[in-house]
């Protein structure tokens, strides 16, 4: 016999919101609520489950037996099933067991909206007590919309939690153990924001978290969910931005994960041309049913609300609008007008952002989308998915494939390395050097470079320099801070050891200075999603693999010019054109002795001459030093 009593969280109003897919805070009334009912603590389980004949709750307490906590369907057809259940509380396993009406399938399933997950591989969902940590971030929270916004400077380091620093014994450091570590490294880096690749619960390390079967629990690898709130709220209070990868494209199929979950395709399109991702081996949420909407932007809003998060990267974006999306002619099936658009994707993602920029002012979502998806950071009134950024794939192939070629061979690619900038205002782009570029045989960054250690440096530190320069945010994945030589490995820590050796360590003095300037110069970010904030000088000076160009903020006191050398070639009274008379000086140089390069610089203010040049009344004239990228500014 049961002894589950009958209470409820659910109003009727909850479950018309619910049925209607627009419940957006179901993280409070689904899952384990440690409460006290007449007087008796225990613990509040609601599951939905419309498939389901029966659903238990199991545990330590009844010895995982489905027999004697049987939670109570509700009468409304919701697929809601709800119980109190006294005398266990914060600490005690549990799971769900779930007979369907469909074939007798019995299912064991972690809570979907579980707050913590035993430590993989185990798999049972752990109670947890109402949290009672007191934040101290009040202040950014206050002023984030100024440090957030579109018009500020955004310089993210992405980073894997399990592998940026391992003790001694090889183990990845907790929350806490970051919240010393890792946040005074990103200050010191002068890093704007931090992005973890995902922190849910996921239960196989080599999926570096992108396959969740926790999506509202921190993964127990690194401690409490209390201890993640700390390691933010230390970010916070060290004026850095903190933003997670969040993953509603695909979830694994694991026995105790979302797939099947009732016996029946619940949170999975049934259709496998929809509801499994060949190049992931998951399934894909399906996105037509309301109650599946809702459980991903209730999860959304939970993150930005309970943990402060500043902004979510969406993971995999053109995987979910195209029905296409790495399928074989005849393995999908077109949309009501014929298309290859998701249309329920699209509409579930233009939900998801109205939802977020209504309700949290100063956070950002980030598109991962890799195709030319018109609109994506348009905003939803205007027809567009309403994203508040996109990343640029496009410029990191480009960027990528020029810098890997011999110095000499550059002249014939001018095209490939000023393109971007012929589709650079169409999205508000973050340009991205992420963790998908540095694995899988594609090498570190600094090994992409050509030529010997010192062009490969050289190399590294003018790619670096032009994405700093060019128009949009950046991002870039640990360990390329200080030029890592080998590929990333999730297994095992960065090269901390590197920064012993001088190349390395001044290479880290590059970033560190590179991400100042960046943020002190206004003329980098006040107009970086906007054709007003760019102009160029020259753009086909291939015989020289020379450009140049104009940073423009809202001050033209601030504009900056920006002159980038791709061969190791010094480059003596180069001249550029420029619109008034007056006097200019260097401000960066990329071939700094203190940034391990040759030391050739323009120590001498540079005097604007009286001599037409690229179309304007006169021109500068300057050295440009080896492998290098220049910044000048008036004075």
């Amino acid at each position: 016999m049961s002894q589950v009593q009958s209470y409820s969280l659910f109003t009727d109003f909850d479950i018309s919101l619910l049925k209607s897919g627009t419940h957006y805070n179901l993280f409070e009334k689904f899952g384990a609520h440690v409460i006290t009912l007449n007087g008796v603590e225990g613990t509040y389980f609601s599951v939905w489950a419309p498939s389901a004949k029966t659903v238990s709750v199991i545990g330590n307490f009844n010895y995982w037996s489905g027999n004697e906590h049987q939670l109570n369907v509700r009468w409304d057809s919701s697929g809601v099933w709800e119980g109190f259940i006294p005398g266990i509380g914060h600490g005690e396993l549990y799971k769900y067991k779930i007979e369907s009406h469909n074939n007798g399938i019995v299912t064991e399933k972690a809570d979907p909206y579980g707050r913590l997950c035993e430590l993989p591989p185990k798999t049972a969902s752990i109670i947890q007590k109402a949290s009672t940590y007191k934040w101290k971030d009040t202040a950014w929270m206050g002023y984030r919309k100024d440090k957030n916004g579109l018009d500020k400077p955004y310089a993210v380091y992405e980073v894997h939690l399990e592998s940026w620093k391992k003790n001694a014994n090889n183990e990845n450091l907790s929350f806490k153990e970051l919240a010393k570590d890792l946040v005074a490294y990103v200050k010191a880096m002068n890093f704007t924001h931090v992005e973890f690749m995902p922190v849910m619960e996921y239960p196989y390390s080599p999926s570096w978290g992108y396959q969740l079967t926790g999506y509202f629990a921190p993964s127990s690898r690194f401690g409490q969910p209390d201890d993640l709130k700390y390691l933010i709220d230390q970010f916070h209070q060290n004026d850095i931005g903190v933003l997670i990868d969040w993953v509603p494209s695909h979830f694994p199929e694991d026995a105790h994960g979302l797939g099947m979950f009732d016996g029946s395709h619940l949170y999975e399109y049934p259709d496998p041309r929809k509801g499994y991702h060949p190049d992931w081996k998951s399934l894909i949420f399906n996105y037509s049913r309301n109650e599946v909407k809702a459980f991903l932007i209730s999860n959304a809003v939970f993150w930005l609300q309970e943990f402060h998060i500043d902004g979510l990267r969406v993971d995999a974006v053109a995987s979910m609008l195209y029905l296409d999306y790495s399928r074989e002619e005849g393995g999908w099936e077109p949309n009501i007008y014929g298309g290859n658009e998701n249309l329920e994707a699209k509409d579930f993602l233009i939900a998801l952002n109205k939802e977020i920029y209504t309700r949290f002012e100063g956070v950002q979502t980030i598109a991962e989308e890799s195709t030319a998806f018109p609109g994506v950071t348009k905003p939803v009134e205007y027809g567009g998915l309403g994203f508040g950024m996109k990343w640029m794939m496009g410029w990191m192939n480009d960027t990528l494939d020029y810098f890997s070629k011999d110095t000499f061979f550059r002249q014939y690619h001018q095209n490939d390395i000023t393109f971007s900038l012929a589709y650079a205002f169409s999205e508000n782009f973050m340009l991205p050097l992420s963790h998908d570029e540095v694995v899988h045989g594609k090498k570190s960054l600094i090994y992409k470079m050509p030529g010997d250690d010192w062009q490969r440096f050289a190399n590294l530190r003018v790619m670096l320099g032009l994405m700093y320069m060019h128009p949009g945010t950046k991002l870039l994945f640990m360990g390329g801070e200080f030029a890592q030589t080998s590929e990333w490995n999730f297994e095992h820590s960065l090269d901390w050891h590197l920064l012993q050796y001088e190349p390395h360590h001044k290479f880290q003095s590059y970033m560190k200075e590179l991400n100042l300037t960046y943020q002190k110069e206004p003329a980098l970010f006040e107009k970086g999603f906007s054709g007003e904030g760019f102009e160029w000088i020259s753009l086909d000076d291939s015989q020289n693999s020379v450009m140049s160009f104009i940073r423009k903020g809202h001050d033209v006191q601030n504009d900056l010019i920006v002159l980038c050398n791709f061969t190791p070639e010094v480059r003596e009274n180069y001249g550029i054109g420029v619109h008034e008379k007056g006097e200019w000086k260097e401000i960066f140089n990329s071939d700094l002795e203190e940034y391990y390069g040759s030391g050739v610089k323009n120590e001498n203010i540079l005097k604007a001459e009286s001599k037409k040049l690229h179309n304007k009344n006169y021109s500068l004239f300057l050295t440009l030093p080896p492998l290098s990228v220049v910044v000048l500014k008036s004075i």
